[in-house]
């Protein structure tokens, strides 16, 4: 059976929106924000303030396994640090190959990795040796840092290095997020190695998931800024594989959203700053903008607006609180 995963997405895709977001359902599988590894041994607790979800078994509140990633650059830290989280018991261990943050790759992680497939091969297997087998071990790649001239050898790196999954996001790091998706290189990269390779990128619609599968030969596909912009995309994707008439029409799923953002309200309130609550509500409600007119009224409205009190009220005027409740009466009932 097909598998679907959701993408990790650094500053936005964390445990508050993952429980939101698998909660809707359809998902196998999620992988969380990357963890930096930068020479340190990180204590226990550094891993579960990123993932909380590792203290329910390694599982968001409404059942998806979460997959731990890390992100580094030298073999001998993130192996020791992967030792460290496999104590933890996550329902797997991910390295990061694949950011294109500036950030990150100026301090020799994610996606500038890919200019060295050797070096590739020494992370994994020496992280491949500090895990116990029992936990799977994977990676997620780019197609390289401005060419493709070294995707293959990359990912024949990371197979030979030990892991038993490899997610590709077709592009390079160079093209960031700017359309279209290569699929026809992941679909390349599953013709040399023999692991199940994911394929991930420009999966907006069901139609785009049956185009990426098609073109990519990938079973299992991952979701990222699609998921963020359409909640209700996995499940779309299920009854399409179930068989079931769909289409892409969201008109209707506004009202199920409702209670989903009052959800998501909450508990970033419950987490950030006060001063920082409303920026992360505005972050969903523009990738929401995409797909649904009442989030970009919302966003409009709540745009200027700095304070919780100030949200809080602008929501209730726009039924998000009030959907909550009822949805809260319905399940109590």
């Amino acid at each position: 059976m097909a598998r679907l995963l959701l993408a990790p997405m650094e500053g936005l895709l964390d445990d508050v929106l993952r429980d939101v977001l698998t909660r809707v359902g359809g998902y196998d599988l999620a992988v969380s924000e990357f963890i930096r590894v930068s020479g340190n041994l990180l204590p226990q607790r550094s891993f579960v303030r990123v993932c909380p979800e590792l203290a329910r078994a390694s599982r968001t509140r409404s059942g998806t396994p979460l997959v731990v990633q890390l992100l580094g650059s030298d073999p001998a830290c993130l192996a020791d640090n992967a030792a460290q989280l496999a104590r933890l018991a996550p329902a797997g261990i991910d390295l990061n190959f694949g950011c294109p943050a500036p950030t990150v790759n100026r301090h020799g992680g994610g996606a500038t990795l890919l200019a060295d497939p050797e070096q590739l091969f020494r992370i994994a297997s020496s992280v491949r040796r500090a895990v116990p087998a029992e936990i799977p071990f994977s990676a997620k790649m780019r197609l390289g840092v401005s060419d493709t001239s070294l995707t293959l050898d990359c990912a024949r790196a990371l197979a030979d290095g030990g892991v038993v999954s490899l997610v590709v996001h077709a592009r390079t790091r160079a093209e960031g997020y700017r359309p279209p998706a290569h699929w026809e290189w992941v679909a390349r990269i599953g013709e040399v190695i023999t692991q199940p390779v994911v394929a991930n990128g420009e999966v907006w619609t069901t139609a785009d998931y049956q185009r990426c599968r098609a073109v990519s030969g990938c079973r299992d596909v991952m979701l990222g800024r699609g998921a963020v912009a359409d909640p209700f995309l996995a499940r779309r994707i299920r009854r399409l594989a179930a068989g079931d008439e769909v289409d892409d029409d969201r008109s209707a799923d506004w009202q199920e959203l409702l209670p989903l953002l009052a959800s998501y309200w909450q508990q970033v309130c419950g987490k950030v700053a006060p001063q920082h609550a409303p920026g992360r509500l505005k972050l969903w409600l523009a990738a929401l903008r995409a797909n649904f007119v009442e989030a970009e009224a919302l966003f409009v409205a709540i745009r200027p607006l700095r304070t919780l009190a100030e949200v809080g009220r602008r929501l209730q005027q726009h039924g998000v609180v009030a959907a909550a409740r009822a949805d809260q009466q319905a399940d109590a009932g």
